[in-house]
């Protein structure tokens, strides 16, 4: 009997999931294992944790694992994928992929076909295959250069609105909201906090814009609106892309949805599809999301055989 391990490492927590041919043995979350996000100490505290619970529910050592699958975004970024490597060679048996989290999700939706992935949580990207299985994608350039949509964009957009609509003399709840959830007395304090190195995590925001926006707040509307337009920007040059690859001119590839803000935002996710929808009317759209594990355990057992 083989085993397979798969792994979504996102940018605040990571799932895991231990199967064999057949069926899962073993599922584990801890916090993330990503570099970028956290220091080495505490993601090997983390990946160590996870090992060994999937290892005391299922009763399989890891050196028993065939094939291990890890999504992750920024897998091509040195500091990532050379800590992944090292990690993973010294606690855990068989072969390493180290693909994209929005490539895992891709595969959870669309197994080998052709389709379009939005993902969209701490940060965002966009992937689609054409039909002649070639995979391309936009955006997932990190914090500082993309994640249009995300719970980072969502959050920094709106301080920069507020802050915006302040000099404006607009009325918006967001300063007063943001002041409490980050327990700071004044404005001036905000700013600091916001401008502080290293930055805040900005997409802790997400939720008390979208609270706002509930309670009327326009500038938190607008907000949510322009991060949904923007990420479907990239959808719809993922979608350009593939049909001028398709023999069909006429072809559009379905798409499906990953990510926290996909499945909870749903005004972010509402103005995506309506601007989708005016490019591409015929556009089919999968309901709910899909879980990136189930593609990054797809790839694991259907991988061929790899070298670290």
């Amino acid at each position: 009997m083989s085993f397979f391990l798969a792994l979504d490492a996102g940018g605040t927590k990571t799932d895991y999931v231990l199967a064999d041919e057949t069926q899962e043995l073993a599922r584990v979350r801890t916090g993330t294992i990503k570099r970028m996000r956290t220091d080495a100490a505490t993601a090997g505290d983390n990946l160590r944790s996870a090992l060994s619970e999937l290892t005391a529910r299922s009763g399989v050592p890891m050196e028993s694992v065939a094939c291990t699958c890890v999504g992750t975004a920024g897998e091509s970024v040195p500091l990532v994928a050379e800590w992944l490597r090292e990690a993973f060679s010294t606690r855990v048996g068989g072969e390493l992929l180290l693909l994209g989290d929005v490539e895992i999700a891709l595969d959870a939706a669309f197994p080998g076909q052709p389709g379009v992935l939005v993902l969209a949580g701490t940060g965002s990207n966009v992937a689609g295959r054409a039909l002649s299985g070639e995979l391309t994608f936009a955006g997932g350039w990190g914090p500082a250069l993309a994640d249009q949509g995300s719970g980072h964009g969502v959050g920094l957009r709106a301080l920069r609105r507020a802050f915006l609509a302040r000099d404006e003399g607009r009325p918006t709840l967001l300063l007063d909201a943001v002041r409490e959830l980050w327990e700071l007395p004044s404005l001036d304090l905000l700013i600091e906090h916001a401008n502080r190195l290293p930055p805040p995590d900005f997409s802790t925001l997400t939720e008390t814009v979208v609270r706002c926006a509930e309670l009327g707040d326009i500038v938190a509307a607008e907000v949510l609106r322009s991060e949904g337009e923007d990420l479907a920007y990239l959808v719809r040059l993922v979608m350009r892309r593939l049909r001028a690859g398709s023999t069909n001119p006429q072809w559009v590839p379905p798409i499906a949805f990953a990510g926290s803000v996909m499945e909870k935002v749903l005004p972010v996710r509402d103005a995506l599809i309506a601007a989708v929808l005016a490019e591409f009317p015929t556009a089919q759209f999968l309901s709910g999301v899909v879980d990136p594990l189930a593609g990054a355990l797809w790839r694991a057992r259907t991988a061929p055989v790899l070298h670290r």
